[in-house]
């Protein structure tokens, strides 16, 4: 079932993001999410899942801010280099320090700076939910995610 399960999740098409902390000892720390959506507009919430197992569980657990970086369809290098494991994930890319010193990449569709206000589990997950401080956009194409696979986003219908 969970084979078959994943599949039908992946009829669904989602963005890419880089999320991104400082952890208790100020390393920066950061991986790709598809799980990334808006929560509400007043207070602006925004939501991501960071699955129990990671081995980046910790840093953003003790984390007060995080940061949503939302891909454009030429980070899709980050978007592997970010999912992988063992590596220095942000030796490749261009980042700045945000308003929080959080990692912000430069290029990115749109970057949300946000405050922690809840980390809950939710199955083999934790939900992570943060309110918007700041945030950027540029109109750029952002990267889609669907079937288990990178896409351009087509033509508007």
């Amino acid at each position: 079932m969970n084979v078959e399960l994943r599949h039908a999740l992946g009829r669904f098409a989602t963005g890419v993001a880089i999320v991104s902390c400082r952890s208790a000892d100020g390393q920066a720390a950061g991986l790709t999410v598809n799980s990334f959506a808006a929560l509400s507009l007043q207070p602006p919430l925004v939501l991501w899942s960071l699955r129990r197992a990671s081995t980046l569980l910790a840093a953003f657990q003790g984390a007060a801010h995080f940061a949503v970086n939302v891909l454009a369809e030429a980070q899709v290098d980050l978007s592997r280099q970010f999912a992988g494991a063992g590596l220095d994930r942000f030796a490749e890319g261009h980042w700045r320090l945000g308003h929080e010193g959080l990692p912000l990449l430069n290029g990115a569709a749109a970057t949300f700076e946000c405050e922690t206000r809840s980390c809950q589990p939710a199955g083999d997950h934790l939900l992570f939910i943060g309110e918007v401080l700041h945030f950027e956009q540029q109109a750029v194409a952002p990267l889609v995610f669907h079937g288990s696979r990178y896409h351009a986003l087509g033509p508007p219908l």
